[in-house]
């Protein structure tokens, strides 16, 4: 339950494992540059091999259903880049962010603006939590059947990003007071549906992501339009709809979404996430990209998506069982979305 402002003591026990946590990962913090431009390269050729096949090969069914079911894997492992780009600084990793853009954001109108400038108030220790945290909702506190029909909300997401792009966009280019509404309440990837950005100024990057968008979806309505395009590329719009869906179900994992507005301590933030670690398999494909570790992220959110493992493994051995790094494992992800809705239900009781 979150708690004034005002009624935050220092936590002494949490400052203890935030310097714990530094100590023991000081030296995974640095990202592996060749790394994250092979991972980009291996996930964009896998993408797009597979939604060719999925879409345009001349395969037979079951070899199509299968290239689609690798498709929406492959295509969730690029686009959840977009989180790790959030914490990238311009010097790790010179040029990927504009490369991720060019393969996977402009063309599944997912581009990095939506998330810069917008996670990182999730960190925010004033702000986790709270009215103002554009990734939290008191999903605890909901009706089990509004927390699914928060889940299924997301299949809607592909084609509200093609209104966002081919519509609003170019309108807002030519009406200033619909250019401030799109650009502080329809331009962040967020799940708090009052949020909205305060800093309305834009950059050159983000121009150019949202003009490289615009024109990326009038090409492909025109070519729907003037029967370019085979009624199979319905198939893509499925991939991308299962893409939302399975990354909603992930958010819902994430965190134990029980804090009713207050500001919280920062060992209450930490406790309200959620790691999944090894031995489950699943994870990696429904929480790539170190999603996984989602509580880890929050004590250290400078370690690179590849130092995570071992991360965990180094403080999993040395923190004592006190400690309350070992309290914020979930099994899997059927695990923590039972225990959401098992609290959903006692708080409606």
């Amino acid at each position: 339950m979150g708690v004034s402002q005002q009624s935050i003591p220092p936590a002494p026990e949490t400052q203890r494992l935030a310097r714990q946590v530094h100590d023991l990962t000081a030296d995974l913090m640095t990202p592996d540059r060749r790394l994250y431009w092979l991972d980009l390269a291996v996930t964009s050729l896998v993408t797009y091999a597979s939604l060719f096949a999925a879409v345009a090969g001349d395969l037979p069914g079951a070899v199509r259903w299968a290239a689609g079911v690798v498709c929406v894997f492959a295509l969730y492992r690029a686009i959840s880049f977009i989180h790790e780009l959030t914490h990238l600084r311009a010097d790790d990793a010179p040029g990927f962010k504009a490369a991720w853009n060019i393969l996977i954001g402009v063309p599944f109108l997912a581009p990095s603006f939506l998330y810069e400038g917008v996670h990182t108030l999730h960190h925010a220790k004033d702000r986790y939590g709270t009215a103002r945290d554009p990734e939290y909702l008191p999903l605890a506190r909901y009706r089990a059947g509004k927390i699914v029909l928060f889940a299924i909300s997301a299949v809607a997401a592909p084609l509200a990003m093609l209104v966002r792009f081919a519509v609003v966009t170019p309108l807002s280019f030519a009406w200033p007071p619909l250019r401030r509404f799109a650009i502080a309440r329809l331009s962040a990837m967020t799940i708090n549906p009052v949020f909205a950005r305060e800093d309305l100024a834009t950059s050159a990057a983000w121009r150019a992501q949202e003009i490289g968008c615009w024109l990326w979806s009038w090409t492909l309505i025109a070519a729907a339009a003037g029967g370019l395009l085979s009624p199979r590329w319905l198939i893509a719009l499925a991939i991308l709809c299962a893409v939302t869906f399975v990354n909603q179900l992930r958010t819902l994992g994430a965190h134990a979404w029980s804090n009713d507005g207050g500001r919280m301590s920062f060992e209450d933030q930490f406790r309200d996430s959620v790691n999944v670690p090894p031995p489950a398999l699943l994870p990696a494909l429904w929480a790539p990209v170190g999603l996984r570790y989602h509580a880890l992220h929050h004590l250290a959110p400078r370690l690179p998506y590849h130092a995570l493992g071992a991360a965990h493994r180094r403080l999993f051995a040395a923190l004592p069982a006190e400690s309350p790094y070992h309290g914020v494992a979930q099994p899997n992800l059927s695990r923590a979305l039972r225990d959401l809705l098992a609290r959903a239900r006692a708080h409606g009781a």
